[in-house]
């Protein structure tokens, strides 16, 4: 084993915890009581709730239950894009809401990027916030021409404000080896996502939400969050759980837990920077099917990351980020493939969490007022920014308040369970399998988007 090998963190929940450390351990639920609220899971949706909430209506006690810490899922664990795309796109909604309708969630997209920057600015948390927007870059005819159609459905909305750019001025803003084209758009910021995720909680506490650590949710019914030695019983109980979700009774099918790893290199010396030219702070994804996300940190590291093995049989979640090391090698070979100058960087984490999928991909955010239920997830990695819309709309809901955020089309947006086993594993073993066949024919030169791409995104229920 290498040098490099031996000093590879893998796992330890993530890379952006390891870097500020966990703090003390919050008590867990000491025993059966009785709350106004009850949130299941301290992430980024039930946290945001919280605050909002408190901020609303002090008086309400509002009680949370996390099952390790605050921020262990994916909030403590994603990429850190603050960004304004809508999960499942646009089209999904035009349908059901029209234009307008659309319209209005993407215009409410945007005012969320900048409303978490607003708090956490307000609130003292200092999570690295870079807005520098995102880069979108194409490295093959084929991408470039989903590129293309991309920017072109996108110019059709006055609020989405993206760019096309050429060859030569994507490189010029940051060179990616091989690139044809790029879009931009200023909707989108970088953070580090520990620090948002501990700041919120530390938050959300000196308002008087109660944390409980360690207190894992077994059963969510109606008024009721059972735990294996105590129930807390509350009017509204909502359901923040995300990529966790098929791990509570009668959930298995609900939520698929999709896994995404990440990778993070050394602080990497100036003349890497220069090289690349990335001197700012964009965001950079590509338009490859199995699609790859990237950030420049604080710290002057790359961290990039995609898919590796993408679900586990059962819809079963990792151990504190374990990843399998074939995935560092893939990441590695995207890192170095975009940028040669990164061939001899020393990747020093590597990680892994679940976000939760819903059977046509779209997010949703709602409450039963007779059962007292209430969830939001299935952001399919947009929920450093879809979480905080999530969180103001809850709080209008449960307050029984209409507002503007309870009429957008994700509210009470409801779809089909996932197929059982196996049926739900070969199926997304087969999609990847297929995504990553064809990224390899477009890399070798095909001009057009693989037909096995169009139909893994048709029967996946992406391309609906």
């Amino acid at each position: 084993m290498s040098s490099a090998a031996r000093d590879l963190v893998n796992g330890d929940v993530s890379f952006w915890w390891r870097s500020i450390g966990r703090g003390p351990a919050r008590a867990p639920l000491p025993g059966s009581l009785q709350a106004d609220v009850c949130i299941v899971g301290a992430g980024y949706t039930g946290l945001w709730t919280a605050y909002y909430l408190k901020k609303a209506a002090p008086e309400l006690r509002v009680v949370v239950l996390e099952q390790r810490f605050a921020g262990f899922g994916a909030s403590g664990r994603n990429g850190g894009w603050l960004t304004n795309e809508i999960t499942g796109g646009r089209a999904s909604y035009l349908r059901s809401h029209g234009r307008e309708g659309v319209g209005r969630l993407q215009t409410a997209m945007n005012e969320t990027v900048d409303e978490v920057i607003r708090v956490a600015a307000l609130e003292g948390i200092d999570c690295d916030v870079a807005k520098g927007g995102e880069f979108t870059v194409a490295t093959s005819a084929a991408q470039q021409a989903r590129l293309c159609e991309a920017v072109a459905e996108a110019e059709t909305w006055s609020m989405t404000d993206v760019a096309l750019l050429s060859a030569a001025e994507a490189t010029a803003r940051i060179d990616v080896r091989g690139t044809t084209g790029a879009m931009w758009h200023p909707h989108c910021a970088r953070i580090h996502p520990a620090k948002l995720a501990a700041g919120l909680a530390r938050v959300v506490e000196a308002q008087g939400v109660e944390i409980y650590e360690d207190t894992r949710v077994t059963e969510i019914r109606p008024h009721e969050a059972v735990t294996a030695n105590a129930t807390v019983t509350a009017s509204t109980v909502i359901r923040a759980t995300e990529g966790f979700t098929a791990r509570l009774s009668g959930l298995r099918r609900t939520w698929l837990p999709m896994n995404s790893s990440l990778i993070v290199t050394e602080p990497l010396p100036a003349s890497t920077w220069e090289s690349i030219g990335w001197t700012g702070y964009d965001t950079l994804g590509d338009q490859a099917h199995a699609y790859m996300y990237a950030q420049r940190t604080a710290d002057d590291r790359i961290a990039i990351g995609g898919r590796g093995a993408p679900y586990r049989y059962g819809s079963g979640t990792d151990d504190d980020g374990a990843t399998d090391p074939r995935t560092v090698g893939q990441l590695r070979d995207i890192l170095n493939r975009f940028f040669p100058a990164t061939t001899g960087a020393r990747i020093e984490h590597v990680w892994s969490g679940v976000l939760g999928v819903p059977r046509d991909w779209s997010a949703t955010v709602g409450l039963d007022p007779e059962t007292g239920l209430g969830w939001a997830g299935g952001y399919v990695g947009t929920g450093v920014t879809s979480t905080n819309l999530a969180g103001r709309t809850l709080r209008d809901l449960i307050l029984q308040t209409p507002s503007a955020l309870t009429e957008l089309p994700w509210v009470n947006h409801r779809v089909r369970k996932w197929e059982p086993e196996p049926l739900r594993y070969i199926a997304v073993q087969a999609l990847y399998a297929a995504y990553h066949a064809a990224d390899r024919s477009e890399r070798r030169g095909r001009s057009s988007t693989s037909p096995i791409a169009s139909l893994a995104d048709l029967v996946s229920g992406r391309g609906q």
